[in-house]
């Protein structure tokens, strides 16, 4: 190994140690939150890691028990039980092979930039509003209260101090990453100080044993599909919306691409696996993947280092890990939560399309108090109705008069569903002489509402005893078209060749 690689290597293994100790807390909190053991979410977060790591498809993304899935499962496992959701996992996991099987993962590159700007600025403020709950204590009657006095303001501080080394370590030296240096350093002073402050074993102890096989323990029938199968769609659209939206940001980030089907697959396989080892499944996680890309990690040798160190955690160091003061985690993610929000985006008001700022703006919302997938289909809708507008609204003609006294209509744009309305408004048939032409060289008809527009408009031209000739129209809006199909002047030599969008054509 020459000292090129011997490099690349210790910074990909140390961002995986670092990786690891910040998917412990996460791990346990999003167990929690699905009303499962906390062993449940570290050992997904172990499996999921080192599958899609193995697998590849996106190096440098780290995957693990998420948030936007655990949501989700709580309803589940609430109603039917922790076994429900083994199997649910399992489905998801087929579903998500599934989808990576038939190359389904490239559509992500035609998420809008507003919406992954929205995406990443939601996603980096539901990351520090995660770590207030942190802030919060159990009081003596049952109740959540939030902290005060010497508790607060020493979490406070330490948290300063681990934000403190993480951006100033590097303006001394690379020798290792500032967030484990940061981590260490407040851990050790926690501990050799004696500072009372809440740590990792507060949340849950981490022990445990490696993952064992099992069958999930239910019946195999319809009824079971049917609770399962509807869970296992929605958690396999959130994981593949939020991994593949991770990806995209992660290309941008090291101007490199990954391959999104192979990460579905990846994804999907290790879904399958985590179902029938006991976890509670996984996606992308943006956070670690931040902290892993901010430390210059991409190679998959990370994500397979953050897994492999997570497991000696549980078998091995559990003692120690629940050592750690929550304050450094948590000052590790806001770090994390500043470096992802897109600062730049407040540049932006008065200078792009107020559409796109609604866009943006809308998804962050949307994705803080709901979820992200819920999130991103609003933002795609919004931008593909507004881009429809804008070029419904690019429709224009230019009249002329032929020699022989035929008055011509030179269309102007692309005609479909949403500029229907104006293409009609364009003509006037009464007043219009006996001959009439359509010339669409300049212009495209793109799918089987424009074809329905032209038909109705020969229709009203012929309802008046007036000819109309229509130019320039590919073949096979010839062989679609209705009553005008008779008045299409066929030029095998200047007819564009294109295909307007019509079930018909096979």
């Amino acid at each position: 190994m020459n000292i090129k690689n011997f490099a690349e290597a210790k910074v990909n293994i140390l961002s995986g140690l670092t990786v690891a100790l910040a998917l412990v807390p996460e791990a346990i909190a999003f167990a929690l939150v699905a009303h499962v053991h906390p062993l449940v979410g570290l050992y997904a977060a172990f499996m999921v890691s080192l599958i899609t790591s193995l697998i590849g498809g996106r190096p440098g993304m780290i995957s693990g028990a998420a948030g936007a899935l655990a949501v989700v499962m709580v309803a589940l496992v609430v109603q039917h039980g922790v076994e429900y959701l083994f199997a649910t996992v399992v489905l998801m996991g087929v579903l998500q092979i599934l989808f990576g099987l038939v190359k389904l993962g490239k559509f992500i590159r035609m998420v809008p930039h507003p919406v992954m700007l929205g995406f990443v600025n939601g996603l980096a403020i539901v990351i520090f509003l995660a770590q207030l709950s942190h802030f919060k204590v159990a009081g003596a009657d049952g109740t959540t209260n939030w902290m005060t006095g010497a508790p607060l303001y020493t979490m406070l501080g330490l948290i300063a101090l681990t934000m403190a080394i993480i951006y100033l370590l590097p303006k001394l030296t690379n020798i290792i990453p500032s967030t484990l240096a940061a981590i260490a350093t407040v851990s050790a002073l926690v501990i050799f100080a004696g500072i009372d402050t809440k740590t990792v074993g507060d949340m849950a102890s981490i022990a445990g044993g490696l993952p064992a096989f099992h069958l999930p323990e239910i019946p195999l029938n319809w009824e079971t599909l049917q609770i399962v199968f509807p869970y296992s769609l929605i958690l396999a659209a959130i994981g593949l919306i939020e991994s593949l939206l991770t990806l995209n940001l992660i290309d941008t980030m090291t101007d490199t691409r990954g391959k999104p089907n192979r990460a579905c697959l990846g994804q999907g396989v290790a879904n399958v696996v985590t179902g029938f080892f006991g976890g509670m499944g996984g996606c992308a996680m943006i956070g670690q993947s931040m902290i892993n890309v901010t430390n210059g990690a991409v190679k998959n040798l990370s994500g397979i280092a953050a897994a492999l160190f997570l497991l000696m955690f549980i078998l091995f160091a559990s003692e120690w890990i629940e050592m750690i003061p929550l304050a450094a985690l948590i000052g590790l993610m806001f770090v994390v939560s500043e470096k992802t929000f897109e600062w730049g985006s407040f540049n932006l008001f008065g200078k792009v399309p107020r559409t796109d700022l609604i866009v943006g703006v809308t998804v962050t919302v949307v994705t803080v108090f709901t979820d992200l997938a819920m999130a991103v289909v609003i933002g795609v809708i919004i931008s593909a109705l507004a881009f429809a507008w804008e070029h419904a609204k690019s429709m224009e003609v230019r009249i002329t008069t032929e020699e022989h006294g035929w008055k011509v209509y030179d269309l102007h744009g692309s005609l479909f569903f949403a500029s229907s309305q104006n293409f009609l408004n364009l003509f006037t048939p009464k007043d219009d002489p006996e001959e009439v032409v359509i010339d669409f060289r300049n212009a495209r008809v793109k799918d089987h509402s424009g074809l329905e527009v032209i038909d109705q408009l020969a229709e009203r031209y012929t309802q008046l005893g007036k000819k109309l000739h229509l130019r320039h129209l590919s073949p096979d809006c010839l062989e679609l078209l209705g009553k005008a199909k008779g008045m299409i002047e066929v030029n095998v030599l200047e007819d564009p060749l294109y295909h307007p969008a019509d079930n018909r054509l096979g």
